[in-house]
C-alpha cells in the first residue's frame, strides 16, 4: 500500500519523505532533492506536435511542475490540482519513446504528458515527488 495524499503541512520534509518510501536520492545523480523541491531533467512528449524534447523540472512545494531550467521564465505548468494520476507507461502507449522502459505518465483533467526518466530510480523518484503533490483525484472522494 502506497501513502500518497496531497501534503500541504508547512513542516513536510520531501526529502526524508521520499528517502523513507525506499529510494536512495543520494545514489541517484539525475534528481537533486531538497526537502522543499525536486528538480532535474525529464524528456517530454508534445502536445500537438508528438516529437520528444528535453526539459528541466521542478516540483517544489507549490502549486505545479515547472517546465523550464531558469525558474524566473516558465516554459510551462502543470497544475497540481489537476493530476488525476501518476503511472508506469505498460502499455507503451507513447509513440516513439526515447526509452519506453523508463517512460511514465502525468495525467490531468484535460491531457496525458508522457515523461521518460534518465534512469530507472529517477523514474520511481519523480513518480512519487510528483504524486505526492496531485490533488485531482481529490474531487471523486466525499
Amino acid at each position: 500500500m502506497t501513502r500518497y495524499l496531497p501534503n500541504r503541512k508547512e513542516e513536510f520534509d520531501l526529502r526524508t519523505h521520499v528517502e523513507s518510501s525506499g529510494h536512495s536520492v543520494d545514489t541517484c545523480p539525475f534528481v537533486i532533492l531538497t526537502e522543499k523541491m525536486c528538480k532535474g531533467h525529464l524528456v517530454k512528449m508534445g502536445g500537438k506536435i508528438k516529437s520528444w524534447k528535453k526539459r528541466w523540472r521542478r516540483r517544489r512545494l507549490a502549486p505545479g511542475i515547472a517546465q523550464h531550467k531558469h525558474e524566473s521564465r516558465l516554459k510551462g505548468l502543470i497544475y497540481f490540482q489537476a493530476i488525476e494520476e501518476v503511472y508506469y507507461d505498460h502499455l507503451r502507449s507513447a509513440t516513439k519513446s526515447p526509452n519506453p522502459s523508463l517512460t511514465f505518465c502525468v495525467k490531468t483533467h484535460d491531457r496525458l504528458y508522457f515523461m521518460v526518466a534518465p534512469s530507472p530510480e529517477a523514474m520511481r523518484i519523480w513518480m512519487d515527488v510528483i504524486v505526492t503533490g496531485a490533488e485531482g483525484y481529490t474531487q471523486f472522494m466525499s
